[in-house]
């Protein structure tokens, strides 16, 4: 039967205990003010309830009211423990009798228990448990040996120790594992929430930023673009789900890259490479990409993270510091070159003129007056690229300019059957620049496409306003056109597509465009012409 009440008794104990842990874990608001003041009475409460099921035998009640006084002093401290000590104390003499030894065993439990919280305040709570259980058993029996309560019946109070152990046992077991379990949540909410900025932030990075990030797998499969592909490559996202990355590279970089990807398999080291990768439009885009393994479990390679950069901008300013450098050799070489020849040229001109003026049937000084002309030709042209001219800058009308260098061409026109074709805007067009330079570029590229038009034809000349307060100067042949690939290198030093050309009237032209803010551009297909535009800005 005694076996029986103390089941019951732990059984409902453990339940009153869990009850509260498992309510806390589903709720989740602001813990009431002086929480450990209510956990107190809501303890002082389940030992009233102890005490009502207390099993009587031989006068005295026989029950586990202290084991909730233990741990509340374990876990709360003094005061808790208190309140649920005198809730206890006072079932305990609504229920009994005995009142003297009752009195004054809780009394010396309670100021003991409040003074040794002092001195274990920093032990771990199943420490504190120990202590204070090992100390109850103290003050218990220094009660039962005063009071000369049933001395002569030891098992009745190892039993009666043992189910307040049991007690105690139980309900810090299910505190201790209830807050371990809690703490273990907490971390794991932590951890997420940690987790969760930390992805934030790196997602944030990764799709603000301008460069490339792409996540390669085994398979040369990309499992991750940022976005900043769709801005660059034109590319949205779910267009390059799963794509193979070689689909993408340019055939002439596919075996580097596959080379450098193997590599990283073997070494499991970073590289870096330039790579052109396609756009949308099918345009390549050069890329500068730095490759980085991502090692999985037992140190093999899972992922390569690839960082790219478009460099075509760069590329482009290294191609105009490179023709800036050119253009600088080429000024120092045509002052000392042009100097170095004018002079003998000069006299060897002269000189083949007045002997053939002496002997009229000399063979081929036509010819060598023409190669010495031409000669002269390209000294002027290199002189007035390498000395420093004049500049006086005006205000004029661009349309003026362009008047004056048809008319000073049109004997030439009517030579090789060709019309020039006007279309200019009704307004005017004022600039700042120096006259005799831009009549320079008109008569360059004027003279450029009458020459490529040998059988004749027609040459269309508009002149249009753009935004910003731009003027927009086109120049349209119909003459054997540029293949495009060469588009490019028109204007470098040296390089011409006429047979006794020397490139330096175009190179002129983009200095003296460039001079004046403004900027040259070419459109050209084979036997279809050329279409020159340029664009200065206007006074305003």
């Amino acid at each position: 039967m005694i076996l029986y009440d103390y089941i019951v008794n732990l059984s409902i104990f453990s339940l009153l205990v869990s009850t509260p842990l498992v309510i806390r874990s589903f709720i989740n608001h602001q813990p009431l003010k002086q929480m450990h003041l209510w956990a107190g009475v809501y303890a002082g409460l389940v030992s009233v309830i102890l005490v009502i099921l207390s099993v009587k035998q031989q006068g005295y009640s026989y029950d586990i009211r202290y084991a909730p006084v233990i741990l509340v002093f374990a876990y709360l401290g003094p005061v808790p423990g208190l309140i649920t000590g005198l809730f206890s104390l006072m079932t305990r003499l609504f229920s009994s009798g005995n009142w003297v030894p009752a009195i004054i065993g809780w009394t010396l439990i309670m100021s003991v228990f409040s003074v040794l919280h002092a001195y274990v305040s920093r032990f771990t709570p199943l420490k504190k448990i120990a202590t204070f259980f090992g100390t109850y058993i103290v003050l218990y029996l220094i009660t039962v040996f005063s009071f000369h309560i049933l001395v002569n019946q030891p098992l009745f109070h190892i039993q009666y120790l043992l189910f307040v152990m049991l007690g105690v046992v139980f309900g810090g077991l299910l505190i201790e594992s209830n807050e371990r379990l809690r703490r273990i949540i907490t971390e794991k909410n932590l951890m997420e929430k940690t987790l969760e900025a930390s992805e934030s932030k790196y997602r944030l990075i990764a799709e603000n930023t301008s460069d490339l990030i792409m996540v390669m797998d085994k398979d040369h499969s990309a499992s991750y673009f940022s976005p900043s592909h769709e801005l660059v490559l034109g590319y949205k996202g779910f267009e390059l789900e799963g794509i193979e990355l070689c689909m993408l590279v340019h055939p002439d970089d596919v075996w580097s890259f596959k080379s450098t990807i193997k590599k990283m398999f073997e070494d499991k080291e970073s590289h870096s490479m330039e790579i052109r990768f396609k756009h949308k439009e099918g345009c390549w885009i050069e890329l500068e990409s730095r490759l980085r393994s991502v090692k999985g479990e037992e140190g093999t390679i899972k992922h390569i993270v690839i960082i790219s950069r478009d460099i075509s901008e760069r590329k482009k300013a290294e191609e105009i510091l490179l023709q800036s450098e050119k253009l600088s050799v080429v000024g120092e070489l045509a002052a000392g070159v042009a100097h170095e020849i004018r002079n003998p040229l000069t006299t060897i001109k002269g000189f083949l003129q007045v002997y053939k003026r002496e002997n009229h049937l000399i063979k081929f000084s036509d010819l060598l007056l023409s190669e010495l002309e031409r000669i002269e030709t390209i000294t002027s042209e290199l002189l007035s690229l390498a000395k420093p001219q004049a500049v006086q800058l005006a205000r004029t009308d661009i349309q003026e300019l362009i008047e004056y260098t048809l008319e000073f061409l049109s004997p030439q026109t009517l030579l090789n059957n060709i019309e020039f074709k006007r279309n200019y805007e009704k307004s005017k067009f004022p600039i700042t620049c120096e006259k005799k330079q831009l009549k320079q570029v008109f008569l360059n590229i004027l003279k450029n496409a009458i020459e490529s038009m040998p059988s004749g034809g027609e040459i269309d000349i508009s002149l249009r306003k753009e935004a910003d307060d731009v003027c927009m100067i086109s120049i349209k042949d119909q003459g054997c056109g540029i293949p495009e690939e060469l588009l490019p290198r028109l204007g470098q030093p040296f390089y011409s597509l006429k047979e006794k050309g020397t490139g330096l009237g175009l190179m002129i032209c983009h200095r003296i465009i460039k001079q004046h803010r403004g900027n040259i551009t070419y459109k050209s297909r084979v036997n279809e012409g050329t279409l020159i535009e340029i664009r200065l800005p206007m006074t305003k």
